[in-house]
């Protein structure tokens, strides 16, 4: 199993040399709203798939998935 990791937006807009600003505007959603995605994903949470969707497609990503890090979770005992 896998779960969530760190949001790689930051790193990704660096990388396109892209401010929160330009993707505000390229998508419709808000730079205080790029920002908590950013900043406080354990407050905010991880955005909701559409949104990634449209931010991976803006920054060219192949898939919504490359917007986070992924962990593999530990394993759980379970009780069969």
């Amino acid at each position: 199993m896998y779960v969530v990791g760190e949001c790689r937006l930051r790193a990704l807009l660096k990388e396109r040399k892209l401010s929160q600003a330009d993707l505000s505007r390229r998508t419709g959603y808000s730079r205080s709203q790029i920002g908590h995605w950013i900043n406080d994903r354990k407050r905010v949470g991880v955005m909701g798939l559409d949104k990634a969707r449209t931010i991976a497609e803006v920054l060219g990503l192949d898939s919504p998935y490359d917007l986070y890090h992924w962990e593999t979770a530990p394993d759980k005992a379970t009780d069969d």
